[in-house]
């Protein structure tokens, strides 16, 4: 029988669940500070470098629910200081906005701080609110240009701006990140577009450009998934600190 986790607060206990690809604790590169990250299952995206693409079907994983979130956000407590907190990734996390807002007030209401890191793929009826309730927002844009946007990801630009829209209504403090692959999206014109393309995104704390890497290509052959871009060297960390110095980040 499963020990329990803590005692809910009068009226706080819910029976929603969620579902969960896998937890990474002592995370450092998700957001600042130590973090615990919850990586979320579902997505709508099947981008071409995707690292987990065991965390694209929306009933893999496993099942989860408030009381686990808070019982491992509260672990992590101790480390955390006053940048750290935790992370709702995934897969695509706001496919389980409904879930990601009650645990997120719940975490808010314990100090606990809380950043969604997501993909711009997914909008529904619960998006606006769960992006209301993190405290800041990792948008990960897969490319500027909406051809190639969709070619990377199999999905329309449009939810993307739509989100953004969201996020420069509720003034939400953001972190950008852009995955950084040879012959894609690594030239000098590609940063330049980018540049352009998030200086109408406001409150934007950081830019992070990501090296693309080949750590998830037997996973592929594991799952019987044809990884596409085979071949594709990992991007040079050389040459993705040169494009890095030609990032901007866009005044406040």
């Amino acid at each position: 029988m499963r020990a329990p986790y803590i005692v809910f607060r009068k009226g706080e206990r819910t029976e929603m669940k969620g579902r969960l690809h896998s937890i990474e604790t002592f995370g450092a590169v998700d957001g600042p500070g130590i973090r615990t990250v919850f990586f979320m299952q579902g997505c709508p995206a099947r981008c071409l470098y995707c690292h987990n693409p065991d965390s694209w079907k929306c009933d893999g994983g496993r099942e989860t629910d408030l009381e686990e979130i808070l019982y491992r956000a509260e672990r992590g407590r101790p480390y955390y200081g006053d940048k750290g907190g935790v992370t709702f990734s995934g897969g695509e996390p706001l496919m389980q906005g409904q879930f990601l807002i009650e645990a997120m007030t719940a975490l808010k209401e314990r100090g606990i701080q809380s950043a969604l890191d997501i993909s711009g793929t997914y909008v529904d009826e619960y998006t606006r609110d769960a992006l209301a309730a993190c405290d800041l927002v990792l948008l990960d844009i897969k490319h500027p240009d909406p051809e190639r946007f969709e070619i990377i990801t199999g999905c329309k630009q449009d939810t993307l701006f739509e989100v953004i829209d969201m996020m420069n209504e509720l003034e939400k403090p953001c972190w950008i990140r852009h995955v950084v692959v040879p012959d894609i999206n690594d030239t000098e014109e590609d940063i330049e577009a980018l540049n352009q393309f998030i200086s109408k995104i406001r409150n934007i704390q950081k830019v992070e450009l990501l090296a693309y890497h080949t750590m998830a290509v037997n996973k592929y052959g594991k799952l019987g998934i044809v990884y596409r871009l085979k071949g594709v060297p990992p991007m040079d960390k050389g040459r993705l600190d040169e494009l890095k110095k030609l990032v901007r980040v866009p005044e406040k």
